[in-house]
């Protein structure tokens, strides 16, 4: 336990007293050759684990294989992490569900004070947290610290929200009741996280469960797991009593281990992010035990440009929205609707800039701000599509089509023009750094062409018509709309969207609420 937050951890001692009595989960560690060298460049070399963390230890559990983490810019194994299965999840499960036997007791400010200080530790970590998410997501240096910065920010507003949850009290029908309403946490939460974001998907999760007084039990994606064992390192050093926040690992036991997350009863909540295929499975197997969700789908967002926009915020827009982790963001501008009379301008334009601010190469390099994709699965699906809009009439302005001098996981940056809705980027996310141009006439026919789309997790607006831009916003079918911005992640705004792209919200004031129960207490016979 940390010496530095004394007065924050005084009234849990008897809480971590308790639980550290439980039985110890092997502390044995495993140091890789591969992991060394990421080791050599951090100024905490502890921040990179190559074990999972369940009940307060470093584990290898019971598994008897590993599994290899690859750096997707140059394919080099970086280091590996211990192939978890079925029982270490359910013995995480057991741990969570121990820990919140008396976590749930603890005070909202005791709460407040330990995510208060995890935060404080990722700003003082944040270079090092940015190599590490650099090394396995491939996200250039610059964007990797803007993404723990981002991720950080959750703690720093979910610390607040812990002491910030109200109940209500109401008046009853009948004069001699009094009726109020009290917040308790749900429980033991499974997290599922992607490999996109692997720090501000854990941070918006673990964060909002952590303050309303739940326990975790977190599977990283396999291509991302070293983001999520730092954080479990400097939430150690800030204080999480052992059991509050459990990581399993594992990359071919995924659907074992997701299936048992979601079929355990102890397991009250899921959060999950990532593809509304894989969410629709889970939502089935959380069927026969009822537990509350919080998925949060594909998308394929819309990006409308009406002539009266002012370019310079639309072309700086549509750069951040579209090739922030290039391209490969859930809220990613997919579609771009642009008004026929302003196309050719503005595409031309555009086309300058691209080749002038996307600079691919090395993430580590200062000057990269376009890296590599995930991995070559990744890169065949761009190319599939885009070799599917060109055979059906989309014009290729820039880019196109991979150098075979670049590495085999890089895409370039592309715009085509002339999209069609008959072509499979309409259906799909591109989830790469291709700008699609679909032109439209009118209002109505952008209407028409936006809102053709099973799933409506976010969309863009320009335009310098108030009324316009809210008539948009209103009738586009997303649950997020950003108007004249192309950043709309904000952990003050509910992150969510609506049909396919899942339900509940992230960050906000609801956030916390995803993982609290609201419990009715009536009082009879006041007498007055």
């Amino acid at each position: 336990m940390s010496k530095m937050f004394p007065r924050v951890l005084a009234p849990l001692h008897p809480l971590l007293t308790k639980m550290r009595s439980l039985p110890a989960v092997s502390k044995r560690t495993y140091v890789s050759e591969p992991g060394n060298k990421i080791r050599s460049k951090l100024r905490n070399p502890r921040l990179f684990r190559e074990q999972a963390y369940i009940n307060g230890r470093w584990t290898d559990g019971r598994a008897t294989s590993r599994f290899s983490v690859v750096n997707p810019y140059n394919g080099k194994v970086i280091g590996n992490c211990p192939e978890m299965d079925v029982s270490d999840t359910t013995t995480a499960i057991e741990k969570a569900q121990h820990a919140f036997e008396s976590f749930r007791h603890s005070s909202a400010r005791q709460r407040m004070g330990i995510i208060r200080d995890w935060f404080q530790l990722m700003q003082e970590h944040e270079d090092d947290l940015a190599i590490i998410l650099s090394h396995e997501n491939g996200r250039p240096i610059e964007a990797a610290k803007a993404e723990i910065k981002y991720a950080a920010s959750f703690f720093e507003w979910f610390q607040g929200e812990a002491v910030r949850s109200y109940g209500q009290t109401v008046q009853g029908s009948s004069p001699e009741n009094r009726v109020m309403t009290i917040k308790q946490p749900i429980g033991v939460v499974g997290v599922l996280t992607p490999w996109n974001f692997p720090s501000a998907m854990i941070t918006r999760k673990a964060g909002a469960a952590i303050a309303a007084g739940c326990t975790t039990v977190l599977k990283p994606a396999a291509d991302t797991p070293y983001s999520a064992l730092a954080l479990a390192e400097l939430g150690e050093q800030a204080g999480i009593p052992p059991g509050v926040f459990n990581i399993v690992t594992t990359e071919q036991n995924v659907a074992a281990v997701g299936k048992q997350l979601c079929e355990h009863p102890t397991v009250k909540k899921i959060s999950f992010t990532g593809s509304t295929n894989v969410g629709k499975l889970l939502m089935q197997q959380c069927g026969d035990s009822l537990k509350k969700m919080s998925m949060e789908l594909g998308g394929n967002a819309p990006f409308v440009i009406f002539d009266d926009a002012d370019m310079n915020k639309a072309w700086d827009g549509l750069l951040a929205a579209k090739f922030r982790g290039a391209g490969q963001t859930c809220v990613c501008a997919n579609r771009v609707y642009i008004q026929e009379s302003i196309a050719d301008k503005f595409i031309e334009d555009f086309h300058k800039l691209v080749g002038a601010k996307m600079v691919a190469g090395d993430p580590s390099a200062t000057g990269t701000s376009l890296g590599p994709l995930i991995n070559l699965k990744a890169r065949e699906k761009v190319e599939r599509l885009v070799k599917d809009a060109r055979e059906k009439g989309a014009v290729v302005v820039a880019g196109g089509h991979r150098s075979q001098d670049e590495p085999q996981t890089f895409f370039p940056a592309t715009i085509l023009d002339r999209m069609s809705h008959d072509m499979q980027a309409s259906r799909e996310e591109l989830f790469g750094p291709v700008v699609a141009f679909y032109r439209f006439k009118d209002e109505t026919e952008l209407l028409r062409m936006a809102n053709d789309s099973e799933v409506g997790l976010a969309s863009y607006v320009y335009t310098e018509q108030l009324t316009q831009a809210w008539r948009a916003a209103e009738l586009l079918q997303t649950g997020m709309v950003g108007i004249n911005t192309g950043m709309i992640s904000d952990p003050v705004a509910p992150f969510g969207g609506i049909k396919q792209s899942g339900f509940g919200r992230e960050g906000g004031s609801v956030g916390i609420e995803e993982f609290q129960n609201v419990k009715t207490i009536t009082l009879g016979g006041v007498q007055l």
